[in-house]
């Protein structure tokens, strides 16, 4: 019987700082696209109509579902001395950069432009092209959550770091935001919105990539690969025989909507309040706790196995957005009664934001791990494109259908003196409070419906973790047998 890799620590702090601080420059330029200020920057600061945002954002979230797998299976097939993993992420850092600030430029490139049909080529092709970077660079490193080591306490470590890390650093994007919004509309600086977001760009493609390169340079895969290189078909093929994966998938796409409310966050605090940096005061109480709370996954999961936890954030979410949605309903443009309201909201949310950002990645993990244990092969690759192509396709649902829903609610934005400018009408506010705190939670209790099925837990699942402990040890001694190998 060989030593049980579950016991065994094969991932140091630096690696795990690396890998943390890695995640910290991917995540500061990808707040930018995510959710409601993507939305925000077509519609208000480029001008261009929501119904043209909407439907190119859907259609590259529909492209998603065949683009990232198809990156994983190349992944998959990737046989290097570096590994399969780290070769894309030495390789992906600079014209990512690059895309980052074509994708923000396109306000100042076309500012003397007036054909609104120009700047939505422009949108769709500097978009297409950013996406394809991003994907490159997003499905492997995620993929190293599980290559990084065999044992399960080293893998929700790095993940931990990694989500800990970004909320931190990654998380400054956040705050710069909407600060330079309300300080350039009004009057604090002499940046317009256009130039803020470029310059937003700009410290993503340099601060933001310079971190994210920590991942090629100081990261290493110790879990053995098959020698053969699986084909494309293959990879997807293992991919439709992973049940478990595919309820994790099917719960995601259930609970897509559950995104509008990071879309309508972002046009409430810039259209019903007035004062984007408002959502910094807001939000503060709750993100010092949420740091706080990875403290307590080990002990949650002690308690809980993954799947009981995902059902517990689920209701509480439901609960908690509807008593908050009642009381603030009509007050819901009083800043002094929305306050309180919302900071008692975020803290309560906080802890199982926090617990959403570990979990769901580790039970991707586990999904690579049984798949190995069936068949023989791991499929990082296709497994983790999967987790990339997901959050991007609900990502992009929920952002088009909030964008969409813009002229429906009573929402538009009209050209006064080359300055985009909100017109809204009679019941806007209270639909957009609608929209940002009650239906997300409410739709998003459909997503728990998968997991009645999910049985990769207990004994069914430490079964498993044992078994490959064994089987890795003989692989290692047949493939590399290396130290760093397992």
């Amino acid at each position: 019987m060989a030593n049980n890799s579950n016991d065994i620590r094969y991932v140091g702090v630096k690696e795990n700082l690396a890998y943390g601080f890695a995640n910290a420059g991917q995540v500061f330029g990808y707040n930018m696209v995510a959710g409601g200020y993507l939305s925000l920057f077509f519609t208000k600061v480029f001008g261009i109509p929501p119904e043209a945002v909407a439907t190119m954002i859907i259609v590259l979230g529909i492209w998603d579902t065949i683009n990232d797998p198809l990156m994983g299976a190349l992944i998959d097939r990737t046989r290097t001395r570096y590994g399969k993993l780290r070769p894309y992420l030495l390789f992906v850092p600079l014209p990512l950069a690059i895309t980052t600030v074509l994708l923000f430029s396109g306000p100042l490139i076309l500012q003397d432009v007036k054909s609104t049909a120009i700047k939505i080529v422009y949108m769709y092709l500097s978009y297409i092209i950013w996406e394809l970077f991003y994907t490159i660079g997003d499905v492997p490193f995620w993929g190293m959550s599980t290559a990084i080591s065999p044992s399960p306490s080293d893998r929700t470590r790095a993940i931990s770091s990694a989500r800990f890390i970004s909320g931190i650093v990654g998380g400054l994007s956040l705050t710069l935001i909407p600060l330079l919004m309300d300080a350039s509309e009004h009057n604090i600086i002499s940046l317009s919105l256009p130039q803020v977001f470029f310059l937003l760009s700009v410290i993503a493609a340099t601060f933001g990539m310079g971190l994210f390169s920590l991942a090629g340079f100081f990261t290493k895969e110790r879990v053995v690969q098959s020698v053969k290189e699986p084909s494309v078909l293959e990879g997807f093929r293992l991919l439709a025989n992973n049940k478990p994966l595919l309820l994790i998938v099917c719960s995601s796409v259930i609970g897509s909507l559950g995104g509008l409310a990071g879309v309508f966050q972002s046009y409430y605090y810039a259209e019903v309040v007035n004062l984007s940096s408002l959502v910094l005061i807001i939000n503060l109480p709750g993100t010092i706790f949420g740091w706080a709370t990875y403290l307590l996954i080990p002990k949650l999961k002690k308690r809980f196995d993954n799947r009981q936890i995902v059902f517990l954030n689920t209701f509480v979410r439901v609960i908690t957005a509807v008593i908050v949605f009642v009381i603030g309903m009509n007050h819901c443009t009083d800043i002094r009664f929305i306050i309180p309201l919302l900071l008692v909201r975020n803290l309560i949310y906080s802890f199982f934001d926090t617990v959403n950002m570990v979990i769901p990645t580790e039970m991707i993990g586990d999904t690579v791990d049984y798949m190995e244990w069936k068949t023989g092969q791991r499929n990082e690759g296709v497994s983790f494109s999967v987790l990339t192509f997901v959050g991007k396709l609900t990502g992009s649902i929920s952002t088009s259908v909030a964008t969409a829903l813009l002229p429906i609610i009573g929402l538009s934005y009209v050209d006064v003196g080359g300055v985009q400018t909100a017109v809204k009408g009679e019941h806007t506010d209270v639909l957009i409070w609608a929209m940002f705190t009650l239906v997300p939670s409410v739709l998003g209790i459909l997503s728990a419906i998968p997991y009645i099925w999910y049985d990769l837990t207990g004994e069914k699942l430490n079964g498993i973790r044992s078994d490959m402990a064994d089987r890795r040890a003989e692989k290692s001694k047949s493939v590399s047998g290396g130290e760093n190998n397992a």
